[in-house]
């Protein structure tokens, strides 16, 4: 892998390209991100691009009139991630991630990567984590059909039979029930970038990404392109 960046998703919207063709499109704020640290063979025992994304300030501690301390900004970078960064020369960031590069030893600390390491065309891998639906029944969950709704039924939207009582006296593992749905990691593979927006930092992705707005969407180029 050569090029990957992180991203935080801004919405979807449309285009239309040369021929007059619609096309929809997954618009994505991509960098610039930082370099924080650069590891080795010799080092780490690999090599790795550790970069960081977003602004995030320092946790900070106030005290009120009483002379009681008060949490100001609780949700800040804590002492050990400011020494690392600050190590590197980079202020706070709300994002650190690693990236096997190819290429990883070329990388110098504080340097940026930005949206233009990627061209018009380019296939790419875009991983994010679902939104959540929270606890659905197994129709939405997996897409099982429902019982009659007529009046005499009392079979509506329940799973169904689970399994046989006598043999073998059990469920089967991977059976569908009703649970918790989303908020997964998926990845979705050949993604073309159908424009990007060096000035801005934005990448326009055909079709859907996971994720909801503002989510972190982090883009590599592809490892299996389409044929």
């Amino acid at each position: 892998m050569k090029k990957a960046i992180l991203a935080t998703k801004v919405g979807m919207t449309q285009i239309f390209d040369q021929d007059g063709m619609l096309i929809p499109v997954t618009v994505l704020q991509a960098g610039p991100c930082v370099v924080t640290q650069v590891k080795t063979v010799e080092n780490d025992g690999y090599s790795a691009v550790q970069v960081g994304f977003g602004e995030k300030k320092e946790k900070t501690m106030n005290k009120d009139a009483a002379g009681n301390k008060e949490i100001n900004r609780r949700h800040g970078i804590n002492k050990p991630e400011k020494g690392h960064l600050q190590k590197a020369g980079v202020s706070g960031k709300r994002f650190l991630k690693e990236f096997r590069f190819d290429n990883a030893e070329e990388y110098n600390l504080k340097d940026e990567i930005k949206a233009d390491i990627f061209a018009e065309g380019d296939r790419v891998d875009a991983t994010a984590i679902s939104k959540g639906k929270g606890y659905q029944g197994t129709i939405k969950r997996y897409g099982q059909h429902r019982g009659p709704m007529a009046h005499g039924s009392k079979f509506h939207r329940h799973q169904g039979s689970n399994g046989a009582c006598s043999s073998p006296s059990r469920v089967f593992k991977g059976k569908g029930m009703p649970g918790h749905m989303g908020s997964v990691q998926i990845t979705v593979q050949n993604l073309t970038v159908v424009k990007v927006d060096a000035e801005k930092n934005l990448l326009l992705v055909k079709g859907t990404v996971p994720g909801p707005k503002k989510c972190l969407v982090t883009i590599k180029e592809t490892v299996k392109a389409a044929e």
